[in-house]
């Protein structure tokens, strides 16, 4: 582990680092609660072990200001008292310590600090491993292994906040594979998962790295493109379709005889700064206007036809 002794007392400070450095953890020090603080904010250290009376930030101060910075990590905070402090001890538990021990510094008394402190970090992180794990899956199209509605909604929110008050544009579109419910009575449901499953991982090979790509439901799929004109997000929805052909799926129920999708595009763009459900609710009515227009293509919603010079 990676301790941080905090103590204004050399002396203490030699004992502490010796200490720790003996149970085989690396530690740093600070002369003050300032430094401490600035120390912990750049090491991140699993154990803090602070005096109570310090110059800059005293020792609860310290606590409280770790416990308040913390996110998916948890800090170990012991803190170093007089014998006889009672109500310190109480008081610095009330400020985040998990434990305490009493000056002079028994070497001993930290050592068995530092077993307990290991423990409780280790399980914090597997904790914070194990949400994010189930944070990550509950984001996650189990079929297509692509996000799900619940990260579009989350992504969705975020790019038309940072669109709208820095002015920038985005584009988003919606896709359907064509007459994929024939394909289902022709071929079976098993082979409609894999049919999405292969289109999934052809829609995610393309494009750039932040452009977001969702199992909008069913048979359809949803693309967010950051920083995307109009005539942009055309062409690479134009790349999207030609690689899904280029699969060669075969599908008797299609005219071309090969799976394919379908998309309707709107964006956000200049003299078109509308709200996020309505571009939603324009691609899916330009979607609706590609299946009526024979499928297999991109239809750009007539709002932002306008915009596609690049």
């Amino acid at each position: 582990m990676k301790v941080l002794v905090a103590d204004d007392d050399f002396g203490s400070r030699l004992v502490a680092k010796a200490a720790v450095e003996q149970s085989g953890h690396e530690c740093i020090v600070a002369a003050d609660g300032s430094s401490a603080w600035e120390l912990y904010k750049r090491h991140r250290p699993q154990v803090v072990v602070t005096d109570l009376m310090m110059p800059g930030l005293n020792g609860l101060e310290l606590c409280r200001a770790i416990r308040s910075a913390e996110e998916d990590s948890y800090t170990y905070l012991v803190l170093v008292t007089s014998k006889d402090s009672r109500e310190d001890v109480v008081a610095g538990m009330k400020a985040g310590a998990d434990d305490y021990v009493a000056k002079p510094l028994d070497p001993f008394a930290l050592h068995t600090r530092l077993l307990v402190a290991q423990r409780v970090t280790s399980l914090h992180t597997d904790l914070a491993r194990y949400r994010a794990a189930l944070a990550e899956q509950a984001r996650t199209d189990p079929l297509t292994k692509l996000h799900n509605r619940l990260k579009l909604s989350e992504d969705l929110e975020q790019l038309h906040y940072r669109s709208s008050r820095y002015g920038t544009d985005y584009s988003l579109a919606i896709c359907d594979v064509d007459n994929f419910k024939r394909y289902n009575d022709l071929y079976g449901h098993q082979a409609g998962d894999l049919a999405l499953q292969s289109v999934a991982a052809s829609l995610a090979g393309e494009g750039r790295e932040s452009d977001g790509i969702y199992r909008f439901g069913g048979e359809e799929f949803l693309f967010l493109l950051p920083g995307q004109t109009v005539s942009g997000a055309e062409t690479r929805l134009t790349r999207a379709l030609e690689a899904v052909r280029d699969l060669g799926i075969a599908h008797s129920g299609n005219p071309s005889g090969t799976l394919t999708l379908s998309a309707g595009l709107s964006a956000f763009v200049p003299d078109h700064r509308v709200s996020s459900e309505r571009l939603l609710k324009e691609a899916d009515m330009a979607l609706y206007t590609a299946k009526s227009a024979g499928r297999n293509r991109v239809e750009v919603a007539p709002e932002v036809r306008q915009h596609t010079r690049s």
